[in-house]
């Protein structure tokens, strides 16, 4: 009864913090609202335990399966150079040097613990960079690095965490034994994560080509698929946080979501949004509910070793500052050594601005690994001794994790602030040319069929008039649909050229306008209900055709770049239709 009623208190919370965040419109990051609401539910009474190993297999797998599998493949592969300096090379260096620093601030804190500390602190949170940056004006190319560096770094973050427990607890410390358990680690969940998807992947192609497609079935099994992969890698001591990445990656690669029935598709993609939505609010609402037993423990610690509470908040924030000058400077000698060996090959490279690396910088938040990493050092018992200063370390983690996400949530919004998307992103102009190949390739088809009928014309039989005059005007029909297609797109295409600002005006208005006739249209069709002209089967059925309608105005909506200075969307009731919202958003 006491899970049943923690897991209902939870997602009543995470509903809370939501709404609190859409209807007051308070211009904070979620993550921040739902770790505020998580702490004052703490003070209120909520106590809800942490087991780290349990909330990594709970939340971990899932989230970064998802996100593996929403990473576009492309650009991870151009830009891998970048993400694996990002997600090996500043994880050591950052465990290196802001180990030395944690000692040299607090001399208590023995050195392999400091290691210990900086490294559990090195990896970023793939969850707290998506809340912060995602729906913004963010350059595409510092998002796929944000992403692919916090999707890959959490392995090499752990592993040295591991050792630098190891080298605290014993004394003892091996390079050659470090360096072959985090290749063994990495390669092995890798190799686990690619054959358990792979495998998985293969007998969903026999069910779906033996023709067993059932929406719920194939939903339940593909949910578990990352739970699997990361208990199988975790149970041969390998990364089951590679293995998760390296699963998602697999089945975006094979393709078989799209052997599927466009029903099973679309059901998929709602169940995983709010599977994302839901786990990641209940991370952030965990780390609140933790945050006054740890405050009121790094306040008692602060006091029983004669350390002021001020100083303990200094050092938090110097942490902070040495940790995000150290994912500074490494960034920018990166991008200098790059420039440098492109000029030596007679390359051409693109050099980001001070602006977009101090974005890169501000961005590297601390979350869910690290609360989770922290808190599983060993604890004094009966059976052995704890880590060294253990409660410290996890009051300076704790600290670090909310600075950084304070950090982020001022720094970021003016720094976006009147940045460029990025102009040379080939994803803003794909979507609208493969529009126009597509809608060619049917006028094409169309045009064959025009041909046919008329060839049927020639040899038609007495009474088949009628039909092939019905085809004749669906034919007509369709080619007047796609022919407006292509030439509304071309005209965008060819205004984006020139006048870009006015074209992206224009096609929002579009959408607002067809988003406020949907809302129309449903409240027509509501009235129509109540007033008993229909029964709510029909309802029903022309609801889920309006479903597929907007959801296909909602997916053109978010390929739209934004302008460069789009106005703020004016107040509106809270009890706003989805396409009302939209439709909002869209002119926003």
């Amino acid at each position: 009864m006491h899970a049943v009623f923690i897991t209902l208190a939870l997602l009543t919370v995470t509903g809370i913090s939501s709404l609190i965040s859409r209807i007051g419109r308070i211009p904070v990051p979620l993550p921040l609202i739902q770790i505020g609401v998580g702490a004052i539910a703490a003070l209120a009474g909520l106590d809800i335990g942490f087991d780290p190993d349990m909330f990594l297999l709970l939340f971990i797998p899932p989230l970064l399966y998802a996100d593996a599998y929403r990473m576009p493949m492309r650009e991870f592969g151009e830009l891998r150079n970048v993400i694996i300096m990002m997600a090996l090379g500043l994880v050591v260096f950052t465990t290196l040097a802001c180990g030395y620093f944690i000692h040299w601030l607090i001399p208590p804190i023995m050195l392999p613990a400091a290691f210990a500390l900086a490294a559990v602190m090195s990896p970023t949170d793939a969850v707290s960079v998506g809340s912060m940056i995602e729906g913004g004006r963010a350059p595409a190319r510092v998002v796929h690095i944000l992403h692919g560096e916090a999707l890959l770094n959490d392995a090499s973050g752990l592993v040295c965490f591991k050792f630098a427990v190891a080298a605290a607890m014993t004394g003892l410390f091996s390079f050659q034994q470090a360096l072959g358990s985090f290749i063994f680690m990495s390669a092995g969940g890798i190799v686990i994560g690619i054959l358990c998807a792979w495998a998985a992947c293969r007998a969903e192609h026999v069910l779906l080509t033996r023709g067993y497609d059932d929406p719920p079935t194939q939903i339940i099994l593909a949910m578990m698929l990352p739970f699997g992969i990361y208990l199988i890698a975790d149970a041969v001591e390998c990364s089951g946080i590679l293995a998760a990445v390296a699963g998602g990656m697999t089945v975006k690669f094979t393709g078989v979501m799209h052997e599927a029935r466009t029903e099973t598709r679309l059901k998929a993609t709602t169940v995983w949004d709010m599977v994302n939505f839901t786990f990641n609010a209940v991370i952030f609402l965990l780390l609140g509910l933790q945050l006054p037993q740890l405050v009121s423990g790094g306040a008692a610690i602060a006091r029983a070793g004669g350390i002021s509470p001020w100083f303990l908040i200094l050092a938090i924030l110097g942490i902070q500052f040495m940790m995000s000058l150290i994912r500074f400077v490494w960034i920018w000698v990166s991008i200098s050594a790059r420039r440098l060996f492109a000029r030596f090959r007679h390359r051409k490279t693109v050099i980001p601005s001070v602006r977009t690396i101090l974005l890169m910088t501000v961005a590297g938040t601390r979350g869910a690994i690290t609360l989770a990493a922290v808190l599983s050092l060993p604890v004094a018992t009966l059976a052995g001794p704890g880590f060294p200063g253990r409660d410290l370390l996890v009051t300076l983690a704790t600290g670090v994790i909310i600075s950084s996400l304070l950090l982020a949530s001022l720094a970021i919004p003016p720094l976006l602030h009147g940045m460029s998307t990025g102009e040379d992103d080939p994803s803003l102009h794909e979507l609208d040319m493969m529009r126009i190949e597509l809608a060619q390739t049917a006028i094409e088809a169309l045009h064959a069929e025009q041909a046919a009928l008329a060839h049927q014309e020639m040899e038609a039989r007495p009474g088949n008039e009628e039909t092939l005059d019905l085809k004749q005007e669906a034919v007509a029909r369709l080619l007047h649909e796609y022919q407006d297609t292509v030439h509304r797109l071309d005209n965008s295409r060819a205004a984006e050229a020139s006048i870009r600002a006015a074209a992206i005006r224009e096609k929002r208005t579009e959408l607002a306008l067809r988003f406020r006739i949907i809302r129309h249209m449903r409240e027509r069709l509501h009235m129509r209900v109540v007033q008993k002209h229909i029964n709510d089967e029909t309802e029903w059925t022309i609801n889920q055709e309006l479903d597929f309608i907007e959801q296909e105005l909602q997916i053109e909506a978010r390929a739209l770049p934004r302008p460069d200075s789009p106005p703020q969307p004016a107040p509106g009731p809270a009890t706003q239709s989805r396409a009302e919202c939209m439709a909002e958003a869209v002119t926003g």
